[in-house]
Parts: structure tokens; C-alpha cells; sequence
């Protein structure tokens, strides 16, 4: 396990490197360094600009044959948003490092946490986050495939469907309240009333009959989240939705967090 000490010390020899890199224009804190919110558990986030005059890939092949040759990498993955590439590796000491690459022209803040250390920064580009309809969409699609995996006795695939519903319906409660969505950052932000209501959405065993009931209690957390983010829908909906868990369709058992 990774020290705070070293971690820092990690961060310190990138952000040096692409200061020494000609290659590399700017960089920028992102995640929690941006957002001046480490703890012991954090990671490194750095976004790297890439020079118009650098070949990207060149770049990159560069910088990760450093991370395996200075700082004990043992694997990486990538992900891709538009052109930029996201390469996380995992070091020896458990520590997880994100270098992005961006094109000039590409290098800006597309979300809150982003914290420049040194070069210039496009206009904010800000991305769109998740509404309310395509969640509230996506949450009773999840319910048809849980009501189905059920009856067909397939359990895992059964939990599956039903955590991600749940994960949408408790992400309407973070959008409501004007919390993250993503990726669950939001979740343990809501109020204790809320998080105590959205636990009884949680099977505790992977049983049809406790699968069922988690099941009931997540349609039911649904259809509250709708009649408060659009009342008409909600009359449209609530009694099918409710037909298909099994549940009864109340109103009122969902409050808004003061």
C-alpha cells in the first residue's frame, strides 16, 4: 500500500517531467487534487497537453515507458474521450496514476475538477451530465430485465439488472439534490434519511424471493424519484411500473433533503 508521502512524491516527479517535456505545453490537476480534496485513498489525475508540433502517440509511448521505467508500473488500460486518451496504470505499491493526453487544441476543463499548473487552457468546456429523463428511462428498462431475470431463475443476471437500476434511481436523488451522479461520487452526500432508504434496496442475499423484495422497494424508491422530478409522468406511469415489481404505487414517502 501506497504512502501519502509517496504518492506525493510520484506527483511531484510527473508534474516535473512535463515541465522539462517540450513536448508538453501544459498540465493540469483533475479529481480530487483539483478539487483540494486528498485523503489517504486518492490517486494521481494529471492531464498533459500535447504540443501541436509532437506527434500524440510518440508522446504517449514516451511517458508510459517512463511510468514502467521510473515509477514500477505493472499494467495499464486505456480509455478514449474523443481524442483524448486516458492511460491508467497500477503501480507496484497499489497506487492507481491517470495521465491523459490532450491535443492543443482539445486541452480544457470539461467538469469542475480541473486545477492548471502551468501552460493555458482552452475555453471551459463543460460536459453534459445525466438527466432526468434518461435516467428515469433507463431505471424502468433495468425493471423490465430484473422482473424477467427473476422468473426465469437467473439470479446473478437478476442482480445485475436490479443494481443497475438502483444506481439510476438513487442517481435521480443526487440530481434533485444537486449532487454528482457520476459514478456514485454523490451517493454518500445524501441525507441520512435518504442513504437509510435507498439501503433497503439492497438484497442481502441472492435469493428470487430477496431479490423480489429489493426489487419492490427500488420500483417503489422509482416511482417516489418521479413524482418528484415530473408529477404528470408520474400519474402516466405508476401503475404499470408498480405492476411490474409487484408493489404498491404510494405517494408521499419521499422527502426532499433540507
Amino acid at each position: 500500500m501506497f504512502s501519502r508521502d509517496e504518492r506525493e512524491q510520484i506527483r511531484a516527479a510527473l508534474v516535473r517531467a512535463a515541465q522539462a517535456d517540450s513536448d508538453v505545453t501544459g498540465a493540469a490537476y483533475l479529481g480530487s487534487a483539483a478539487a483540494d480534496r486528498l485523503d489517504d485513498w486518492s490517486d494521481i489525475d494529471l492531464a498533459l497537453c500535447v504540443s501541436h508540433d509532437a506527434a500524440l502517440d510518440d508522446v504517449i509511448a514516451a511517458w508510459t515507458a517512463r511510468m514502467y521505467r521510473d515509477h514500477e508500473a505493472i499494467a495499464h488500460c486505456d480509455v478514449r474521450r474523443g481524442e483524448t486518451l486516458y492511460r491508467v496504470f497500477l503501480l507496484r505499491n497499489t497506487l492507481q496514476v491517470d495521465l491523459s493526453f490532450w491535443p492543443a487544441g482539445r486541452f480544457t476543463a470539461t467538469g469542475p475538477k480541473f486545477k492548471l499548473i502551468f501552460g493555458n487552457a482552452n475555453e471551459p468546456r463543460l460536459a453534459v451530465g445525466d438527466n432526468a429523463t434518461e435516467l428515469i428511462g433507463l431505471a424502468w428498462l433495468y425493471g423490465l430485465h430484473v422482473r424477467s431475470s427473476i422468473a426465469r431463475r437467473r439470479i446473478l443476471q437478476a442482480e445485475y439488472m436490479l443494481s443497475n437500476m438502483r444506481n439510476r434511481v438513487i442517481a435521480l436523488a443526487c440530481l434533485r439534490e444537486d449532487l454528482s451522479t457520476s459514478e456514485g461520487r454523490g451517493f454518500d452526500d445524501l441525507s441520512g434519511d435518504q442513504r437509510s432508504r435507498f439501503g433497503e434496496c439492497y438484497p442481502s442475499s441472492l435469493t428470487p424471493e430477496e431479490l423480489q423484495r429489493a426489487f419492490r422497494r427500488t420500483m417503489s424508491a422509482l416511482l417516489d424519484e418521479i413524482r418528484l422530478h415530473d408529477g404528470n409522468l408520474a400519474e402516466q406511469i405508476r401503475l404499470t411500473l408498480a405492476e411490474i415489481a409487484g408493489c404498491d404505487a404510494p405517494y408521499g414517502s419521499a422527502t426532499r433533503a433540507s
